[in-house]
Order: C-alpha cells, then structure tokens, then sequence
C-alpha cells in the first residue's frame, strides 16, 4: 500500500512522483526543490519523469513516508520534521539539510534505526 505522502505528490495517471506537487507539498519553490535534490530545475520542470527525477524526489517520499510512519500516520508532521527538527546524531542537522548534502541514505538508516526501536 501507498504511504500517504506518496499518494499527495504523486500523478497517479502517470505512475511518478510530481515535482510540481512535492513542491507544494514540502512548501518549496520548484528552484529550491531542484536544490534539495541536487537536479536542475528546468530537469525537473521538463523531463518529470526521468529516472534521475524520480530518483531524487523518490528518495525524499520515502523518507517522509517513513517519518510520517513513525509519526501516527501523519504527513503534516513528517514534513515538519524533515525540515525544521534537528538531529542530535548528525550534529543537529535537519534531514533536510542531510539530503541536500547528499547524505540521504544517512538519514534513511536513521529512521530505520529509530522504527527498529533504537534511539538513534
């Protein structure tokens, strides 16, 4: 089954994760959005459905969806998290930041971590 968030951004008719609809969802402009993912924008805008798109914004689903999981089920919080709450493991970075850096599948194994009952 979908996760909610994935649902949110997603154009189902397509089967791909919508830059436009992460954008809005995350409360970002598509240029930053391009920034998080390290992807041009005009990418993002013009070829949505390439791999490296859906590469990037997929890896940004699932680590919402995994969040929101962890959170009762609940996007808003998720986003929220992944962009303004800290992480004392990472030298109070924010996922978001993580992701930017390139260090997304840190922040993955974190909340993996964290589901597996571990305090991370």
């Amino acid at each position: 089954m979908l996760n909610p968030f994935l649902m949110q951004v997603s154009e189902p008719d397509m089967g791909i994760i919508s830059p436009q609809r992460m954008s809005d969802a995350l409360h970002l402009g598509l240029g930053a959005l391009a920034q998080l993912t390290g992807i041009n924008r005009t990418t993002l805008a013009r070829a949505p459905e390439s791999d490296k798109v859906q590469g990037g914004l997929g890896v940004i689903a699932r680590i919402i969806g995994m969040a929101s999981a962890l959170s009762g089920d609940n996007p808003g919080k998720a986003i929220l998290w992944f962009r303004h709450q800290p992480i004392p493991a990472f030298d109070l970075k924010t996922a978001e930041q993580l992701v930017e850096a390139g260090h997304a599948d840190a922040v993955l194994k974190h909340l993996e971590m964290l589901s597996d009952g571990v305090y991370a």
